[in-house]
């Protein structure tokens, strides 16, 4: 009798998900996003009042565009150490990049929480890390949303520093004759800009709602890594 208790209290136990590291890149590339996206639009859209005086007392550009730039740096160094980190981490590092797409049973699983999601099952499934739905989401939006505003943007920051510079030479050189020209570049990076934030506003809401209606913890795992269950099912 002692065996399949213990079995079962394995089980239910809870699961530590996000290590330490997974959660650090996690909160310092939420203010990053939300840096980059105030001060891009700003950038895009530079609607200042009249200011008089000398340029040197009010650099209010070079400061917005220093801003961006060092959180894109952050953002870059950061996404660097998180491909870094989905070979050094546990499992569950790895879902963002490798979707189990040719797995019949990942499958099955996306089509449970697709319609879980779209309110037409009644419960969701028992997650330990990210489901199939999340998983692809992460992956498209996120990943590669993210991969792409980096080539872009370090493209437009290399054209600013001119020939002969690093950027210029890894990211303007061919990125710029890719889209057409530099005016072209800049509408995909800032069309990219509100890629990434309509996941942002979708995955806040997703993670909130799952928090509430789902069978497992969600917003106090990425705080404290541990993925706690509400019931005793399988």
């Amino acid at each position: 009798m002692g065996a399949p208790a213990t079995k079962e209290a394995e089980v239910h136990a809870p699961v530590y998900v996000y290590e330490l590291p997974i959660r650090l890149w996690h909160w310092i590339t939420a203010p990053c996003i939300i840096t980059l996206a105030v001060t891009g639009y700003l950038i895009g859209n530079p609607a200042w009042p009249l200011i008089v005086g000398e340029p040197t007392h009010h650099y209010i550009m070079g400061d917005i565009r220093f801003i961006h730039f060092t959180a894109a740096y952050i953002l870059t160094i950061g996404f660097l150490l998180r491909i870094y980190w989905a070979f050094a981490g546990n499992k569950y590092a790895r879902e963002l990049f490798l979707p189990q797409i040719w797995r019949e049973q990942w499958w099955h699983e996306f089509f449970k929480a697709m319609r879980w999601y779209l309110l037409l099952e009644r419960e969701s499934l028992r997650e330990n890390g990210h489901n199939p739905v999340a998983q692809t989401a992460m992956f498209l939006f996120f990943v590669l949303g993210v991969a792409f505003q980096i080539v872009t943007g370090f493209a437009m920051y290399g054209e600013g520093e001119g020939p002969g510079s690093i950027s210029h030479y890894l990211f303007s050189s061919w990125v710029i004759p890719f889209f057409g020209g530099s005016q072209q570049l800049h509408t995909w990076h800032h069309l990219g800009m509100w890629y990434i934030l309509v996941f942002v506003i979708i995955h806040i809401y997703l993670v909130i709602r799952e928090d509430i209606m789902s069978r497992q913890t969600m917003v106090s795992t990425m705080i404290n890594g541990w993925r706690y269950f509400k019931d005793k099912r399988p």
